[in-house]
């Protein structure tokens, strides 16, 4: 079984985030950076669990430069058995799926397997962009993922519950939490990562379809305000008016 896990890089949740050329550029300054936890906790590590229980390999893939080798070279410790880096910088969730699936289309993947979105940008359009370019079913928001020969059966997040979804190979599918639990890479898959390879190329030419206007910071929260409990009248008119929940 072969299986294409999608790796991109995040911000540590603890990094400071700050804008540049009149808010239209991400301040990389200082940043540092993760692999994007849906992408690492759930797809990367199932993705490996289904190579161990059935065989295979598993490689992953990342549109990204050279600065983002140190996040890539983590998922081979992690236990991928190679890596791919699409050699550009990612403009949008178009630009990226378009690389990876010009990459993918001739190579027989069984699974192409992906986060079901970033924490940094939370799009969620990558995965479905694979698909329709890969011309692949595809199912999105799995929070369980089991193989039985070529027949995956898929449970996935529905409002108000849980949806049983079975398909065949091959398939393009986002995870969702619980679809595995975490791997903290040990020593012996630091050091064997060192030699695993990792494969730079180029990327095909793409027609830029958007492009960033600008990026504003969120208001900063306000102060607790305390309500006298006998004054509904007040509380009230506090959420209907300021809060705006009711």
């Amino acid at each position: 079984m072969k299986i294409l896990v999608c790796i991109s890089k995040a911000p540590d949740t603890t990094s400071k985030i700050g804008f540049t050329d009149n808010n239209t550029k991400f301040d990389e300054a200082g940043i540092q950076y993760i692999i994007n936890p849906y992408d690492e906790w759930y797809a990367l590590v199932r993705g490996i669990e289904l190579k161990e229980a059935n065989g295979g390999s598993v490689t992953t893939i990342t549109v990204g430069t050279a600065t983002d080798d140190p996040t890539i070279r983590k998922a081979l410790a992690i236990g991928a058995d190679e890596a791919v880096r699409i050699n550009a910088e990612p403009t949008d969730g178009y630009f990226v799926a378009k690389q990876i699936a010009e990459y993918a289309k001739d190579k027989n993947f069984d699974l192409v397997l992906l986060g079901k979105e970033t924490i940094n940008y939370n799009g969620a359009q990558v995965g479905g962009m694979i698909a329709e370019l890969l011309d692949r079913p595809y199912v999105s928001l799995a929070s369980k993922l089991e193989l039985n020969g070529t027949t995956a059966s898929i449970t996935r997040d529905a409002k108000g519950g849980d949806e049983l979804v079975e398909g065949n190979l091959p398939l393009v599918i986002s995870a969702a939490k619980g679809m595995a639990e975490q791997r903290i890479p040990n020593m012996r898959g630091i050091m064997a990562a060192r030699s695993k390879p990792l494969n730079v190329v180029e990327p095909v030419s793409v027609e830029a379809l958007t492009s960033t206007i600008n990026y504003e910071m969120p208001e900063a929260k306000g102060g607790v305000k305390m309500i006298d409990p006998n004054n509904m009248e007040e509380l009230v008119d506090l959420l209907h008016n300021e809060a705006k929940v009711i």
